[in-house]
C-alpha cells in the first residue's frame, strides 16, 4: 500500500513519534541535541568551527538509537527538515514534561497507520 507524502509537519509529528517508542532511542536524541546546544554555544563563544560537529553529535546520537536500539529508519532520509524541527520538538517537551502526553495519544495509533509514503 502506497501512502501520500505527509505534507505539513503537524501530520508528520505523530509519524515522528512512533519511530520513537523506545525510551532509550528518545534518551538517545536527547542526549544528542543537547550536546549540539553545547557545541553551537562553543562555536558562539570559543570558534565558528565548533559548528561542523554539531550535525555529527547530534545525527551520531540519533542514528545509534534507529539502528541499534529501535531498528529501524531514521526519519531524516526521507523528511529531513522536519525530523530535525521534529529532534528539537521533542527535546524541549521532554524538558517541559509534554511528551509524555502525545506518547500517551500514539499509543492508540497502529504503527503501521503512521508510516509515510
Amino acid at each position: 500500500m502506497i501512502r501520500p507524502r505527509l505534507k505539513t509537519f503537524e501530520d508528520f509529528w505523530p509519524h515522528y513519534l512512533g519511530e520513537h517508542r523506545n525510551a532509550t532511542n528518545r534518551a538517545l536524541h536527547f542526549v544528542g541535541t543537547s550536546l549540539v546546544y553545547g557545541v553551537l554555544g562553543l562555536a558562539i563563544v570559543v570558534s565558528p568551527s565548533w559548528i561542523a560537529l554539531a550535525p555529527v553529535i547530534g545525527y551520531g546520537f540519533a542514528w545509534v538509537g534507529h539502528f541499534f536500539v529501535e531498528k529501524n529508519r531514521p526519519a531524516t532520509f526521507t523528511y529531513p527538515l522536519w525530523s530535525l524541527r521534529g529532534d528539537f520538538r521533542m527535546h524541549g517537551r521532554m524538558l517541559t514534561g509534554r511528551l509524555s502526553r502525545d506518547l500517551e495519544r500514539l499509543r492508540s495509533v497502529p504503527q503501521t497507520d503512521l508510516i509515510p509514503g
